[in-house]
């Protein structure tokens, strides 16, 4: 029910009188003069009821009057009476019936109250009802209801004091909440502003309406009983302690920041006065060096109070938070401070509340880049946002090399915990979350949820001693703030990278004959170039300010994790970090994050050269905080995981077995997680990723199997043991990821593939020099994954087909028979499926492309290993069985293949070779090319001379027969078809102002493809065994006899004189 409301209004009435009759019984015999105030006061409410329609303002009008009696019953000190007068303002109070005159002299009689410690509860009930219901108390008047509250939270009674503190805070907040609602009133009034004589006269503020000069006035004696100093307006303080006041500053400050933003006067009260405040109170805590970790009481000076300390870093981090803009300068000190507080030399519960702050920053990543542009980017300037991220690198590495420095409490703290002490690791697996670094273990807690820093020791308000840290309690908060830090950082760029390419697109898209760039334009994109222009160069800063902080923070918790969920935690950190670096095109912060993943996927010090000189780069970037240099330390290899496989190390020089632990295989599905889904960031680091990759493979035992694919393998050499958990991942392994790496390439552009086959042909390039002079197995991986990778990619097989197969060319002369078996399967492997590949357009309509797929087959002839050139033969009569009909111009090269045999050669590659030119001349006559006849007939004549299988010489012959016959049944569309070739070869020749140069010339084509034919017989005829010559002269004159009707007369010149008349 409204309080304004008829029913209300009437009740108001009838309470009132109620309460005035029963003063006047109460005062009846000892206080007469209160007894007729109360009856008068009966009078003149019923009087006010019967003339007045708005009875409610008639009340407020008269109010002094009527409250008259109940003020004169407080004064009779009487607790009865004083109680049923207080019960009844307050009932005025809250129908808002009182003026500023009665709410004056009521401020006063309380007053009176508190000095005579009557009722304290009730006072701070009565004032709190007067403040939150009313707006009529303002000034002096206000000033001394404060005051009343802060006198009485420093009386002798627990329950007061904290009623009174809890009222002070509620009083303070409705000053400033009348603030808002008086600047909401006045929201767009301009007023004429009267001549600003500045704030030298701190007793009233000239510019400020009246709620807002209340609220400066207020905010300013805060400042001044904070500081020691005398208040200007909170008059008749007589205690205040600086704990309580920098509560009520934070209070102000965290909950009112508009207020601080949209007021001079008040950004000037925060420049002043609260900033010089803040840092003079900090002094202890920045001079003490580390002695004793607590201090008994505020009164030593030289040590730090941790009440106070703890309640400074509240206000820092609000002031931070809030009002970065207008503090930069200030701010800029306080982060230096704060920097400060973790070293190893303060005491751990400052490190600790130090730690809590920092992590507050870390969850604002607009915050810490606002940090990067005002101070790391500016000359001369601290770097701040690069010392916040070393300092915290720093902090976790000293609490490997010093644990638990200065709070022997939390010594005994693992046992209570169940983990091993810090002298060592204890013989019991423990399933608690841990670091455990070269003998010190140290417990890791859940301290906050992701992406908020939810503090403890920064909420300790209650504690006047500093508290005991627990083990692990400062290395978690530092961790969960890292972790943070790099999600933040990470997540904010990549949402604007994604903003950028999205407007690059629209560009494109609406203009596109016109190249995107990061420069202003006239086009109206100019201010979206501009601003995404000045992103880059802040995003590239944030990187190269802390990626040595991060990496060196990292490694070393990554090595010393012992928990599943932690290591994974650290790896994303270090992925993400490695695929924005790649994404903003920062190669050596890039390759160093990849370089730590991989040194961490690989047993411990393992020897590999690409890392080693990797790392070698990196351990020279020391990094430093405030101008101080920091140690990177190198990681222990120490840490007591599960092994999971025993292999053979893929090295040059032995090593003895290497393990591989259940964290290098976690680590391990990273770098293939890193390689699927981030390869187009890669760059030339797909050396490092696949290098990593190969040895573990190696290690692993798996092999390459049909299409390149890994599987599992018998070890070639040496032991190789995989428990169970080795051989389940193994298979995850095989049957998951690594394809998926491949898979991924085709969502590659062009340029990140080329990476790829450049970091693939080099691994292969190092695989076969280790396999030069020794009978070892080499190792495949490189060459499968480009088999794979060329498979994967047929639909622009264009753009790596000559650097993929030009390596695979190498690969099939190497002097290791299983190298180059395998590099031969990989090349025809991929002849094959480019040929079978349904290209757009089709092969048949694509000359150059066929002609690019067959000619590595044809440069395989130059090897002159006798396993290759079988492989290949095999090849050709696969492709001759599959897709012989569709061959078109790719004919010359296959003959070429088919007849580049060498009586040196062995009968069964002549037998393979001889089986391919048969299947051509039974199925394929009709369908090649009549260019290429004579190139049959070549092929056919030099197998008739071969003398290493003297049936295949003599079945040539007949061969050469059937082709005769051939040309006979198909002599006139031969013709037609040979002679239009000769006209345009003709025409290519005058052009040039060249003479046609052709066997047999000027005789006509058709006659010159016969004449070949003889000849070829004619050689047959002189071959040193007489089976073959016997059988070449019948055949040539049976040709001679049966189809030499179709020679024209100038040509049988030729053939009585140049091939008969030789063999006589």
């Amino acid at each position: 029910m409204s309080t304004s409301s008829p029913e209300a209004v009437k009740k108001l009435l009838e309470n009132m009188q109620t309460d005035l009759r029963s003063l006047s019984m109460e005062c009846k015999k000892k206080f007469p003069p209160v007894k007729e105030a109360a009856e008068s006061g009966i009078v003149k409410i019923k009087t006010i009821a019967a003339r007045n329609t708005d009875i409610l303002a008639a009340l407020k009008e008269n109010s002094s009057e009527v409250v008259q009696p109940f003020l004169m019953g407080c004064g009779t000190k009487e607790p009865k009476i004083t109680q049923l007068c207080l019960a009844a303002i307050q009932r005025l109070m809250s129908h808002e019936v009182v003026s500023e005159a009665a709410a004056g002299n009521i401020i006063n009689m309380l007053w009176q109250l508190m000095e005579n410690g009557l009722e304290e509860l009730k006072l701070l009930q009565t004032v709190l009802v007067l403040l939150t219901t009313n707006t009529v108390v303002h000034d002096e008047v206000l000033s001394k209801a404060i005051v009343l509250c802060f006198r009485l939270h420093f009386t002798k009674d627990n329950i007061t004091n904290n009623t009174a503190a809890a009222t002070v805070r509620q009083v303070v907040t409705v000053v400033f909440e009348r603030m808002v609602a008086e600047d909401e009133r006045f929201k767009g009034i301009v007023e004429q502003p009267p001549p600003v004589q500045g704030n030298t006269n701190r007793r009233s503020v000239s510019t400020l309406r009246p709620s807002a000069k209340d609220a400066y006035m207020l905010f300013q004696d805060l400042c001044q009983l904070v500081n020691a100093d005398a208040p200007y307006w909170l008059v008749g303080m007589t205690e205040m302690t600086r704990t309580f006041g920098l509560e009520l500053l934070e209070s102000v400050l965290n909950d009112f920041p508009g207020v601080f933003l949209q007021h001079q006067e008040f950004s000037f009260l925060l420049k002043e006065r609260v900033c010089p405040l803040v840092i003079k109170l900090f002094s202890p805590n920045i001079k003490f060096r580390q002695g004793s970790s607590s201090a008994a009481s505020p009164a030593p000076v030289e040590k730090p109070y941790f009440p106070i300390c703890m309640r400074l870093l509240r206000v820092v981090s609000v002031l931070i938070k809030h009002f970065y803009s207008l503090l930069v300068t200030e701010c800029e000190i306080f982060l230096s401070l704060l920097v400060k507080f973790l070293d190893g030399e303060k005491p751990q519960w400052l490190r600790a509340v130090a730690v809590e702050s920092v992590h507050r920053l870390c969850v604002q990543p607009h915050l810490l880049r606002s940090f990067c542009q005002s101070y790391d980017m500016k000359q001369h300037s601290t770097k701040v946002f690069r010392d916040i991220v070393n300092a915290l690198g720093s902090f976790i590495q000293s609490l490997f090399i010093v644990p638990n420095a200065g709070n022997t409490a939390a010594v005994s703290a693992p046992a209570a915990q169940g983990g091993p002490g810090t002298g060592g690791v204890s013989g019991n697996l423990t399933t608690q979350a841990a670091f455990e670094y070269r003998g010190t273990w140290i417990p890791l807690m859940t301290v906050s949820v992701q992406g908020s820093a939810k503090a403890t020791y920064l909420e300790m308000l209650d504690k006047v001693e500093p508290p005991s840290i627990p083990e692990g309690y400062a290395m978690s908060v530092a961790f969960s703030a890292l972790l943070d830090l790099v999600r933040g950082i990470t997540s904010m760029i990549e949402r604007e990278l994604a903003m950028e390419e999205e407007a690059a697109a629209e560009f494109r898209e609406a203009h596109p004959d016109k190249e995107w760039q990061l420069q202003p334009g006239e086009n109206g994109q100019g201010m979206i170039c501009v601003s995404i222009s000045g992103a880059h160069l802040v995003w590239e800063e944030m990187v190269s300010a802390c990626w040595c902080g991060l990496l060196a923070a990292l490694s070393l918790l990554l090595d010393a994790s012992t928990d599943e969920t932690a290591t994974e935690n650290i790896l994303k950190a270090e992925l993400t970090m490695a695929s924005l670096c790649g994404r903003l095109g920062l190669v050596t912060p890039r390759d160093a994050f990849i370089t730590a993943i991989c040194k961490a996927s690989l047993p411990p010090h393992y020897t590999l050269t690409a890392l080693s000189s990797n790392t070698a780069n990196l351990s020279s970037k020391a990094y430093s905080i405030q101008g101080q240099s920091v140690q990177i330390i190198s990681p222990s290899s120490e840490s007591h995981q599960q092994v999971v496989a025993v292999g053979q190390p893929l090295t040059a020089q032995p090593q003895g077995t290497v393990v591989l632990t259940a964290k290098n295989i976690q680590c391990m599905r990273t770098l293939l997680n890193l390689a699927h889904c981030h390869g187009a960031v890669l760059g030339t680091s797909w050396q490092l990723v696949l290098a990593t990759l190969q040895h573990l493979v190696w290690i692993l035992g798996l092999k390459p199997g049909v299409g390149g694919a890994l599987k599992p393998g018998r070890a070639v050499e040496g032991p190789s043991t995989v428990s169970f958990l080795g051989t389940v991942c193994r298979a995850c392994v095989v049957l998951y990821v690594f394809h998926l790496i491949v898979e991924g390439n085709e969502y590659l552009d062009d340029v990140s593939l080329h990476h790829l086959i450049n970091a693939l042909c080099s691994l292969s390039l190092e695989a076969m020099e280790m396999a030069y002079g020794n009978n070892k197995e080499p190792s495949l991986f490189a060459v499968a994954k480009l088999l794979e990778t060329g498979l994967v990619n047929m639909d622009r097989i264009e753009i790596l087909w000559r650097p993929l197969t030009g390596h695979l060319l190498e690969v099939c002369q190497h002097p290791n028979s299983r190298m180059r078996e395998w590099g031969a399967e990989a090349l025809t492997a991929l002849i094959k499926a480019g040929l079978a590949y349904k290209h757009d357009p089709p092969l048949a309509q694509n000359q150059r492309l066929q002609l690019l797929l067959l000619n590595p087959l044809k440069e395989l002839s130059n090897v002159l290993h006798a396993d290759i050139r079988q492989k290949q033969l095999e090849s050709v009569l696969q492709i001759l069985q599959s897709q012989g009909d569709s061959l078109g111009p790719g004919w010359p090269l296959v003959l070429g293949v088919i007849g580049a045999i060498r009586n040196d050669q062995g009968e069964s590659l002549i037998r393979t070779a001889f089986q391919c030119l048969q299947l051509v001349v039974t199925d394929f006559l009709p369908t090649m090319p009549c260019t290429c006849l004579q190139i049959v007939v070549d092929v056919a004549g030099s197998f008739g001379l071969q003398n290493q299988e003297l049936n295949i010489s003599l079945t040539s012959i007949g061969l050469l027969w059937n082709i005769s016959d051939y040309f006979f049944q198909r002599g006139e569309a031969i013709t037609q078809e040979l002679g239009r070739e000769e006209e345009a070869l003709q025409k290519q020749a005058q052009e040039k102002g060249e003479t046609l140069n052709r066997p047999f010339h000027p005789a006509p084509p058709f006659d010159c493809l016969w004449l070949c034919l003889y000849a070829k017989l004619g050689e047959l005829c002189v071959d040193p065994r007489p089976a073959v010559r016997k059988s070449a002269g019948q055949t040539l004159f049976s040709t001679i006899a049966a189809h030499g009707t179709l020679l024209q007369q100038p040509t049988w010149h030729i053939v009585i004189w140049k091939v008969a008349c030789k063999n006589l």
